[in-house]
């Protein structure tokens, strides 16, 4: 992104005091998403009767809902970056859509259809607001070619992940055990949690997120007004073109919350030593394997950058896609054993998981980077929320080819899967070359200032233990 150089700041573990605050606000608003994402289609597909009776849809029915919710949950980021990049800013968007968040995980802890749906249009408008902008701000706690960049965003994905994990265990057990509408309200406190981080927080956020309509600064004032460069426009242009890898990976990436989920409910032996797991439980090895692995893939990718090695972010992202579509290989396994034994073994999803979860960090926390490395100045909160629209494509796309599984068979489905991720992935590799181009180098100078800023980096250190 360009942007003028970061003031000099507080820093804890090698990072700006910044990044933490924001780590915590997006653990928070995550474990209340996440945790409602965990029992939302479980309770559409649960039956009306029974202590625990929900809304008795069919499983096409709810995924067909569950596709449209979480493709406009990031659609919404578009107007959200707007309103961000030309009335508000990073900054206060982000504390409008952790209100509007509270209001509506609090409406859909009501038992009513009613409830139901307004809950869902206000977390939809909140997570508009939120979700480009605390991003974008982010990245604006460094400098431009600083090295620790996509460390800092893979800290901050961390932080999402340990959200994603508490909540599927805590918000799905209750959710699943005690009542629909309790899990609902839990996710609801999570979430008021995270606002409060974030309006404590403010005095390490003072420099970051702030509406550059009313900037003094000089060179961003010149850089709102003046149009795009060649440059600019060449690197908007491999945005929209990396935005693609996005739908592709979370079109396959989001089976997880949809048809996985169902399959681990209705298809997979969940007994272990005499007592059955929640389906919903299964949500939480993403996230427990993203905190495992996080900052160790991050290091990894940090020292293959520095020893002049391929570790440009689309390279990452070609890998990730190819990896996390490895992963089905395994559900084909499963719905192969399923077919045969009448019910497929636990370890399967294990796999499954931990393999989409090596490619989730090859490819998302470094795509969240990539945006700000390359969005200008004045687009940076539009081109954030574009690239959470396009996740929310690949939401919907997750949901059509969910409901297609009744006709074609889950081992049809997740064996094409597989295919077509690995040869897309592939081919993003064989036209790497002429799609770096079009960056221009953003990527090139970084390093340069990675032994006098970094000091003790917590990634660092990991990987070394991980490798002696």
């Amino acid at each position: 992104m360009s942007n003028t150089a970061a003031p000099s700041q507080k820093e804890m573990f090698g990072h700006p005091i910044g990044l933490y605050v924001l780590f915590f606000t997006e653990m928070w608003e995550r474990f209340s998403y996440y945790g409602m994402r965990a029992i939302l289609v479980l309770y559409m597909v649960s039956q009306t009767t029974g202590e625990n009776g929900g809304l008795g849809w069919s499983n096409g029915d709810a995924l067909a809902l569950y596709g449209w919710y979480t493709m406009l949950v990031y659609v919404a980021s578009i107007p959200g970056g707007i309103i961000a990049d030309k009335i508000l800013g990073q900054k206060k968007s982000v504390m409008v859509g952790g209100l509007l968040l509270c209001i509506g995980h609090g409406v859909l802890a009501i038992e009513q259809m009613w409830a139901f749906y307004s809950g869902l249009g206000l977390i939809i408008a909140g997570v508009g607001m939120l979700k480009p902008n605390i991003s974008t701000m982010v990245g604006g706690l460094y400098k431009q070619g600083d090295i620790r960049r996509d460390k800092g965003f893979t800290i901050f994905y961390i932080g999402i992940n340990i959200g994603a994990f508490l909540s599927s265990l805590i918000v799905g057990y209750v959710g699943e055990v005690h009542g629909w509408h309790y899990g609902f309200g839990l996710a609801g406190i999570g979430m008021v949690l995270g606002q409060l981080v974030y309006m404590l927080g403010q005095k390490h956020l003072t420099h970051v997120g702030n509406f550059i309509g009313k900037s003094e600064d000089p060179k961003i004032k010149e850089a709102a007004k003046k149009p795009l460069t060649k440059i600019e426009k060449d690197r908007v242009i491999v945005l929209f073109l990396s935005f693609l890898i996005v739908i592709v990976f979370w079109g396959a990436f989001e089976q997880a919350g949809g048809l996985m989920n169902i399959y681990t409910m209705e298809k997979t032996n969940r007994m272990f030593f005499g007592t059955e797991i929640p389906a919903s439980v299964f949500q939480s090895l993403n996230a427990m394997f993203i905190i495992i692995f996080g900052t160790v893939i991050a290091a990894f990718w940090a020292k293959r950058k520095l020893k002049s090695k391929e570790a440009s972010s689309l390279f990452k992202m070609a890998i990730g896609t190819i990896i996390m579509g490895s992963g089905f290989l395994f559900m084909t396994a499963a719905a192969a054993e399923y077919e045969s034994a009448g019910s497929s073994a636990m370890y399967w999803l294990v796999f499954a998981y931990l393999f989409h979860t090596i490619g989730e960090l090859c490819a998302s926390p470094v795509a969240l980077s990539f945006i700000t490395k390359l969005a200008p100045l004045k687009y940076a909160s539009i081109m954030m929320g574009t690239y959470f629209a396009m996740t929310g494509f690949g939401n919907k796309l997750a949901g059509l080819l969910g409901e297609s599984a009744e006709g074609l068979g889950e081992y049809t489905l997740f064996t094409g899967i597989a295919a077509f991720c690995v040869i897309f992935g592939l081919l993003i590799i064989i036209f790497l070359k002429k799609l770096k181009a079009l960056t221009h180098g953003a990527e090139d100078q970084e390093g340069t200032i990675h032994e006098e800023a970094e000091g003790f980096e917590i990634t660092d250190h990991l990987v070394d233990d991980e490798m002696s």
